[in-house]
């Protein structure tokens, strides 16, 4: 178990984490601080609890419109597959009356 030291807004946390986790706790603590300071700059000064939790809430919106755009991109992908399916079909049908019309006429 590994100890991360994340400043936040000037304060200091210790965060406990697995030891192969460290750096991305690291990075995840200095986006935390950046959205802290923008935050701050457009506010001005609130109390820490309250600025960790809109700072939380502006993730938290991120992280889901994110997921709606994924599940939306995911719609789009299935789409797609779908229609290449189809494409396939029609390919491999087409291919059959080719073949069914070259016999024809090696035959004759």
């Amino acid at each position: 178990m590994a100890f991360v030291n994340l400043t936040i807004n000037g304060r200091l946390y210790e965060i406990a984490c697995d030891d192969s986790q460290v750096a991305r706790v690291t990075e995840l603590g200095r986006e935390v601080d950046n959205r802290a300071q923008t935050l701050l700059a457009q506010i001005g000064n609130v109390p820490d609890a309250r600025l960790l939790v809109m700072v939380g809430l502006m993730l938290a919106d991120e992280l889901s419109e994110s997921r709606s755009q994924l599940k939306a991109t995911g719609s789009d992908v299935a789409a797609a597959v779908e229609g290449d399916v189809r494409l396939a079909e029609g390919i491999e049908a087409l291919a059959g009356r080719i073949e069914a019309i070259a016999e024809r006429l090696e035959r004759s």
